[in-house]
């Protein structure tokens, strides 16, 4: 079984939102690479990171942190999410070492994107949904849109995402 320890980044910093607010934020940590290394040291073969500024902004903003996580560990895969919503924006996340992009918002507001993107970026590509009373939200958790996240997943499926992350 694989178990994916998440870090989440606001402002450069490792947090849990409560409820999706940016504004209920607990800080675990400030050195992102250093929460990486507990992570790495209790057997993680995986990372996943989100973006939440990324998120909230539309464009990363904590990728100066990603990067140097993907530097420290450049056979560990990793997995990131926040504010991925352009080819230049996943074509620089790999390029600097890291797996898997996570493609959330956008795949939602733009569904022929991650079809476009998997084709550009075979293997790379993930769908995150977020769902509230199973309904996606999008924009951080600040939107809910009237799409079944069930029903979007069934259809990229068929787009060749290496995964859902639900």
């Amino acid at each position: 079984m694989l178990v994916i320890p998440a870090i989440d980044l606001k402002d450069g910093q490792c947090v849990r939102l409560k409820q999706g607010r940016m504004d209920d934020a607990t800080t675990y940590g400030d050195d992102p690479v250093a929460m990486a290394a507990r992570w790495v040291d209790a057997g993680a073969r995986r990372l996943h990171l989100v973006d939440l500024n990324g998120a909230f902004e539309g464009k990363p903003v904590n990728g100066e942190a990603v990067t140097a996580i993907a530097r420290r560990y450049p056979t560990l895969p990793i997995q990131i999410g926040g504010g991925i919503r352009s080819a230049e924006t996943i074509e620089h996340y790999l390029e600097a070492g890291v797996s898997y992009v996570i493609i959330g918002t956008k795949a939602v507001k733009e569904p022929d994107f991650v079809g476009e993107m998997c084709r550009a970026f075979p293997g790379h590509v993930i769908v995150g949904l977020d769902a509230r009373d199973g309904f996606v939200a999008t924009d951080g958790w600040a939107e809910v849109s009237q799409v079944k996240a069930v029903d979007l997943a069934k259809r990229f499926a068929d787009d060749g995402v290496s995964s859902i992350v639900y």
